[in-house]
């Protein structure tokens, strides 16, 4: 929620708020920095409303403005919340590298005029992944609390699209944008790939490269597998 602005969380709460008839207060799986995008994103609230779950998700969704939109609804158990529930988080980071970009793909990826080197970047990443220590990574992120296992991060081409995946079972505040500027220092020549396991063990954000620009981000899965969660509120992106 921001005071001066509107919010995914905001639009949603009011058109909840409506459908419902009563003041809705939402709980979501993880906070996006502004310009980083969601299509998975999981979101749990509480209501004494009689209407079925088909007639909340139509309702809700005819109230909300044409940039956000709710997929499903289902009946969770009284346990469950959306952010502490969750055991994995997946993203996926959009790269344009080539001599044309995409105009009208400018909200969804970043593009990279020059080539980049996609095999060191592949070797960069897989150096990311296993139980690490990210404070090289992270945006303000608390002393001692930044150690999160990474379970997947690759690179996928298709034509002049780069994708990069990646899924662990928390992120801290910055840390997908951190690891792709670094990556992308790594595919325009400018670290070679044997300087990263140093930058990671570091644990000094001054040591990584920029973040990259939020609009090619896009938080894209929350894991829900039954395992207590092992990363606290302080996760973010």
């Amino acid at each position: 929620m921001q005071a001066n602005a509107p919010t995914v969380q905001g639009e949603l709460e009011r058109a909840l708020g409506t459908i419902c008839g009563e003041a809705v207060r939402i709980v979501l799986a993880g906070r996006t920095d502004a310009g980083v995008h969601a299509t998975g994103q999981v979101i749990s609230f509480r209501t004494g409303t009689q209407l079925d779950r088909p007639s909340i998700r139509r309702g809700v969704n005819a109230l909300l403005p044409q940039d956000i939109a709710i997929r499903d609804v289902e009946e969770a158990s009284d346990d469950f919340h959306a952010r502490f529930s969750a055991t994995g988080r997946a993203y996926e980071y959009r790269i344009r590298a080539g001599a044309h970009r995409e105009p009208l793909e400018r909200h969804r990826e970043h593009w990279v005029p020059q080539a980049l080197d996609r095999e060191a970047m592949e070797r960069a990443a897989r150096m990311m992944v296993g139980r690490h220590d990210f404070a090289a990574f992270a945006t303000g992120a608390p002393q001692g609390r930044t150690e999160r296992e990474v379970r997947l991060a690759a690179w996928k081409r298709e034509g002049t699209l780069l994708r990069f995946e990646i899924e662990a079972n928390g992120f801290l505040r910055g840390m997908v944008r951190a690891i792709v500027g670094t990556l992308l220092w790594v595919g325009t020549g400018h670290t070679p790939v044997e300087r990263i396991a140093g930058i990671v063990a570091s644990k000094d954000r001054s040591r990584a490269g920029p973040n990259a620009p939020a609009a090619g981000l896009c938080l894209v899965a929350v894991r829900y597998d039954g395992r207590p969660s092992e990363t606290s509120d302080e996760d973010d992106e």
